[in-house]
């Protein structure tokens, strides 16, 4: 089974849900994998502390133009709808970090002139910490394309009774390859505005792809009810709801997962588990 965490905006407790739910798995006899998916800023790793036995490159195919054939008609700047090629009077500038890899050019090119060649754009790693199998993409910095990797890092998983996955924040390209193959995607939001404003945008989202999901409120006991008011008048199940506790936070900054450090909130993990499991809990698609 294939569980995303994704939310509509960054910072409302994803990687604590995920880290802590893989970590409750795998120390109940399921053979668990964590896949930190959100290779702009992965820090899965500082909680589950793995140790790295493998380290993959990430490359992209990007054009490389020769010289000697190339005529200067234009015809692979004009098929480029990202503006990655730029023809003048006797020079093809390229450029790389504009390009999508779709492969236009090479295909279109009357002269042939055109060959694909690899860049790399970051790194897939994997280990095993803290009982649960571990993956971490991550991009290098500068680059701006992130779906190749988390493609890559997804291709790597292998066969787990439960794969967990750590989305980027928001509802974009890496967002949806993320989550586009998951059993079921649960929604992380605060009781805040900009929470509720996010989640509705990640509840379309989820809906557009027909995913089924639930929400967990964090930090509940702050901010307002808006979110569990609209989730009730929207007939979407509220999973669990993690209180604002400092304790919490303080466990949180020191790098710990919340289930090792104050074994009281396990039952919280235990009842989200069985939750995503409950047989009904597929009418949030």
């Amino acid at each position: 089974m294939k569980i995303a965490i994704a939310s509509g905006k960054g910072g409302t407790g994803k990687t604590t849900v995920a880290t802590n739910l893989a970590y409750f798995l795998a120390n109940n006899g399921k053979r668990t994998i964590y896949a930190d998916c959100d290779v702009e800023e992965p820090n899965g790793h500082l909680f589950l502390k793995p140790d790295w036995k493998q380290t993959f490159d990430v490359t992209v195919k990007i054009p490389k133009i020769d010289d000697s054939k190339c005529d200067y008609c234009g015809e692979c700047s004009t098929i480029c709808q990202f503006n990655a090629l730029a023809v003048l009077s006797n020079k093809v500038l390229v450029f790389p970090t504009l390009c999508h890899s779709c492969g236009g050019c090479y295909f279109i090119c009357p002269q042939k002139a055109i060959e694909e060649i690899d860049r790399i754009i970051g790194v897939v790693k994997s280990g095993i910490g803290k009982g649960v199998i571990t993956y971490e993409g991550r991009l290098n910095i500068g680059e701006a394309i992130s779906p190749p990797i988390i493609k890559y890092l997804k291709d790597l998983i292998v066969p787990a009774d439960y794969t967990i996955i750590d989305s980027p924040p928001g509802t974009s390209c890496p967002v949806i390859e993320a989550v586009r193959d998951s059993d079921y995607v649960i929604l992380v939001t605060e009781p805040t505005p900009f929470g509720l404003n996010d989640l509705e945008l990640a509840i379309g989202m989820v809906r557009e792809l027909n995913l089924p999901f639930g929400v967990v409120v964090n930090r509940y006991g702050m901010g307002d009810d808006r979110i569990h008011t609209f989730c009730n008048n929207q007939g979407i199940d509220i999973l669990l709801e993690i209180p604002n506790d400092r304790k919490i936070a303080e466990v949180c900054s020191e790098g710990k997962l919340i289930i090792d450090s104050l074994p009281e909130y396990s039952v919280y993990f235990e009842a989200l588990f069985k939750e995503i499991l409950h047989p009904l809990k597929a009418t949030g698609a």
